[in-house]
């Protein structure tokens, strides 16, 4: 743990102390509130296009176009208009506050009721990515909930110029302060993972070194998120087409994110179709791969020479976030689901198969938040849900698993009510 400087812990416990006192504040607030407060922001996104794209310019000229990490810190018109349209639909959400989630009478004559509440304060800590500045903020309020913003030095000045976007729309629509974007320096975050009674839980978003970092120093509850070691098993019976399509799209939508596929599992029969498979990644993408002896041998002289590699230790249980591929030859599906099981991270696992028997094992034995078949671990995403934007990807099995949207950023409480019974 990194040693925090007096003032700096001072400074953000107050601040936090700010924060916690708007949260309650927020559970005064009508819903249609916050609705309008997000529908603002995304008005004064579109409108400071140009601000918010010298600021992120800022940051690039700080980093390696090479870096995996680049693709998700830049901001383009085209992403700021999806965050702004995004910010929308989240306003147009049904509210998840104040759901009745039970109701019934007791023996005793005493009425239960379990009603949906916010969490409270909710603070997540991420790295390169200033949309997901906009995703939680947007998702936190709607669920009534405050929000700590720690990010990383990669995307300071693009997350200080949301933020005076977030502090105008709240002003604008009369909430409190309910977001508060700690210092980008790492010593700022030992105060945050320490702040038990300030601060109710904290997501981690980002490498597995960060996700470990926060688990492993955090006095406050942690849902773990975002580590994405994904696998895509191609059985015997596979559709060949349907396999095509399902790795090239897994491997190439988007590099960078953490339901991209990191190992390709291919039973045995299919090593005569491999080249064929991955004729698209080869070509198009230039996709490095890093095979078994056995793919190694089906793809030499069909595959880029420049781009095939002899797989190593290493090359399995790694998340590439970038244009690598590991490929491993397994004789069937019970090897494939042992190889997901150790090597795997619990995010997202796939298997192309025509076989329903094949199928249905995998999808009941293989341990993950997600669990596809015939499709790609692309769609691990709370947008394509249709659970709006989201908060992370839980890899986790307590409170939320899989994309969070607002359900998960509430919680719950019992209210009892009774004619004056007491307990003997």
């Amino acid at each position: 743990m990194t040693t925090n400087s007096p003032d700096l812990s001072t400074a953000i416990r107050a601040a936090l102390g700010e924060l916690r006192a708007a949260a309650a504040a927020l559970n005064r607030q009508p819903v249609e509130r916050f609705n309008a407060c997000l529908r603002t922001l995304a008005d004064l996104t579109e409108a400071n296009t140009a601000t918010l794209l010298d600021a992120n310019a800022e940051d690039l000229a700080r980093m390696d176009p090479a870096d995996p990490k680049y693709d998700r810190l830049e901001l383009t018109p085209l992403r700021l208009r999806a965050i702004a349209e995004d910010l929308r639909r989240v306003a147009e959400l049904p509210s998840p506050l104040g759901r009745e989630l039970e109701n019934r009478a007791l023996g005793n004559g005493l009425r239960l009721r379990r009603l949906s509440v916010p969490i409270g304060v909710v603070g997540v800590v991420f790295e390169s990515r200033p949309n997901v500045t906009f995703d939680v903020f947007a998702l936190n309020l709607k669920a009534g909930n405050a929000t700590v913003l720690k990010g990383s030095r990669d995307a300071a000045a693009s997350n200080l110029a949301i933020k005076k976007l977030i502090d105008a729309a709240l002003i604008t629509t009369g909430l409190p302060a309910a977001c508060y974007l700690a210092p980008a320096e790492r010593s700022a975050l030992a105060p945050i993972l320490q702040a038990v009674g300030l601060v109710d839980v904290i997501i981690p978003r980002g490498s597995q070194g960060l996700i470990d970092f926060v688990r492993d120093n955090a006095s406050v509850p942690v849902i773990e998120t975002g580590a994405g070691i994904c696998h895509t098993y191609v059985d015997a019976t596979a559709h060949l087409d349907w396999a095509r399509n399902i790795i090239t799209n897994a491997k190439s939508r988007r590099v960078s994110v953490c339901n991209a596929l990191d190992c390709l599992l291919l039973h045995r029969r299919q090593l005569p179709h491999l080249p064929g498979l991955l004729t698209e990644l080869g070509e198009k993408h230039r996709c490095e791969v890093y095979a078994d002896p056995a793919a190694y041998a089906a793809l030499e002289g069909y595959y880029p020479a420049d781009l095939l590699h002899a797989a190593t230790a290493d090359s399995f249980g790694t998340e590439f976030l970038s244009m690598r591929l590991a490929i491993k030859t397994v004789d069937d599906l019970a090897e494939a689901t042992e190889h997901i099981g150790r090597y795997g991270s619990r995010h997202s696992e796939a298997i192309v198969s025509d076989d329903p028997a094949s199928v249905e094992r995998f999808l009941r034995e293989v341990d993950a938040a997600v669990v596809y078949a015939n499709t790609s671990t692309a769609f691990t995403d709370g947008g394509q849900f249709e659970l709006g934007a989201e908060i992370g990807i839980s890899t986790q099995k307590l409170h939320a698993r899989g994309p969070m949207g607002l359900d998960a950023l509430t919680s719950y409480k019992w209210l009892v009510e009774g004619e004056g019974q007491v307990r003997e």
